[in-house]
């Protein structure tokens, strides 16, 4: 009886691990959103050394585009100063993933959400 308990919960466990370890694969890239600086914005992906990222504006139309690419993962800043106030959209894609977040532009600051949008 006792083996059979030890079993079941090691079993348990083992299972809510892979359960976990699903949900946590399903987010596209591991974005870390480092600095939110007036216009500037700031962002790492770690585990991630080359991937395309793109920045598209509210009707999908591509402003910028580049192959980027890090031994360690990719470290980005960019200027959005010369937008104009609205909502765009930074994706980044590689050869398996594909994530969108979404750039809020403000007469004061910029805003890059760490959560994809699907």
């Amino acid at each position: 009886m006792k083996k059979n308990l030890k079993l079941s919960l090691v079993c348990a466990v083992l299972l809510s691990g892979l359960s976990t370890y699903a949900i946590d694969g399903n987010n596209a890239f591991n974005l870390h959103v480092l600095r939110n600086n007036g216009k500037l914005i700031t962002f790492a992906l770690n585990q991630t050394q080359k991937a395309t990222i793109s920045i598209y504006d509210k009707n999908n139309n591509l402003i910028y585009t580049e192959n980027a690419s890090g031994k360690d993962g990719i470290l980005r800043t960019f200027s959005l100063e010369e937008f104009p106030t609205g909502t765009y959209f930074l994706e980044i894609e590689d050869n398996f993933k594909k994530a969108r977040h979404e750039i809020k532009v403000t007469i004061e600051a910029t805003v890059l959400s760490s959560k994809a949008i699907n």
